[in-house]
């Protein structure tokens, strides 16, 4: 267990290229002689590393470079978006080491049994990932509640109000935090990818469903009961189409993917993908373009929203193999445009990606990551 200068030093130089002993004793406060006795016992525990010199500025000593060690500690992460669960492994770098899949139960003591099951395969190729294996992140589609350890509801799975941290936590004996696709997601891009030099973003994800997260001055944004980011349940349309949820018009029922396929279908076009849609546009099908249309207007509209409401450094898109890629794409960009202010228009860049089979379980493994680096969120928000 890291103390509290250990935790607020590892994570410094988490986020950043490497920082030398004098950036840390200006960044914490602490004294020089401080500074370098935690340093110390980082280093002698595997966490940290000494790099190349860094030039010093006028007569003074070059300094040292200090970086995380990838090796000093493990974690484990597991997706319930999809039937196997996937599992991977990752290092501090958040580099995948292993990856396993095995059945996904909606029973939650036989999934906990299972996950329990899956870690010693998963260990295996690695000989030190036992004893370095500090934590375990589960995510899944639904609403979970703002201490990352019941989730409240689950349309996926069936759940309501299942323990499922505590369960999978006396099958393993590990810490384990569980959390919202979208959430884990913004964690995983915040902690190791597009948005680590950032303070305020937002990232949706596209998919079957859509959802979003949002961090804001540095923390993930959870709302008074964990429900922040919700957007696909947000009314774009009055007296629209009906949605799972009951209501009509939300955004899921017009721009997720499953919708679009199934106003695809309602027209009579024989495809199964977005990127077969997207070919009968190019080729002038005028039913494929009024689709694309109205899913990517509705889903900038909903963007720019999100826009005037958070101001975020940049907004994430993370979506299927080629979905933004042509036509649909585009508009969703016009839409944004369109839908902001005149003096905001352009100032939020926006970039997409596309997701792979190891997308989600390693964001689940970068929220135990990202608790062991930070700690549970005293600003719960």
């Amino acid at each position: 267990m890291l103390t509290p200068l250990q935790r607020q030093i590892l994570a410094a130089i988490a986020a950043s290229d490497g920082l030398s002993r004098t950036d840390l004793v200006q960044f914490s406060g602490m004294s020089k002689a401080a500074v370098s006795g935690v340093v110390r016992e980082m280093i002698d525990a595997g966490l940290l590393f000494e790099a190349e010199t860094v030039p010093g500025t006028g007569q003074g000593r070059p300094s040292v470079r200090l970086l995380v060690h990838p090796e000093g500690a493990y974690f484990a992460g597991v997706s319930l978006l999809q039937d196997p669960a996937h599992m991977v492994l990752i290092n501090l770098h958040g580099e995948i080491l292993s990856r396993v899949t095995f059945p996904l139960s909606n029973v939650p003591q036989q999934l906990a049994e299972d996950i329990a099951a899956a870690l010693p395969e998963l260990l295996a190729p690695h000989a030190d990932a036992a004893e370095k294996l500090l934590g375990l992140g589960v995510t899944l589609s639904g609403f979970i509640d703002a201490h990352q350890s019941t989730c409240v509801q689950s349309a996926l799975l069936g759940w309501r109000d299942v323990p499922l941290a505590a369960l999978i936590r006396e099958t393993t004996g590990m810490d384990v935090a569980i959390e919202n696709d979208a959430k884990a997601l913004a964690v995983s891009e915040k902690r190791f990818g597009r948005a680590r030099e950032l303070r305020s973003f937002t990232l949706l994800s596209h998919g079957a469903g859509i959802g979003s997260a949002h961090f804001i001055a540095g923390h993930l944004y959870r709302g008074a009961h964990g429900g922040a980011g919700e957007i696909a349940h947000s009314t774009i349309e009055l007296n629209g189409a009906p949605c799972r949820c009951g209501k009509r018009g939300c955004l899921d029922t017009i721009a997720s993917l499953n919708a679009v396929m199934q106003a695809a279908k309602a027209e009579g076009l024989k495809v199964s993908s977005m990127a077969q849609l997207e070919q009968l546009a190019a080729q002038g099908n005028n039913q494929a373009v009024r689709i694309l249309h109205h899913a990517g207007t509705a889903l900038g509209l909903a963007v720019s929203h999100l826009i005037q409401i958070n101001d975020p450094e940049m907004i994430l898109i993370a979506h299927q193999e080629g979905a933004f890629n042509g036509l649909f794409g585009t508009v969703v960009q016009q839409s944004i445009d369109a839908n902001v202010l005149p003096g905001v228009a352009g100032m939020t860049p926006v970039r997409t990606f596309s997701l792979n089979d190891d997308t989600w379980s390693r964001a689940a493994a970068s929220v135990s990551a990202h608790r062991f680096l930070t700690g549970p969120d005293p600003t719960v928000r």
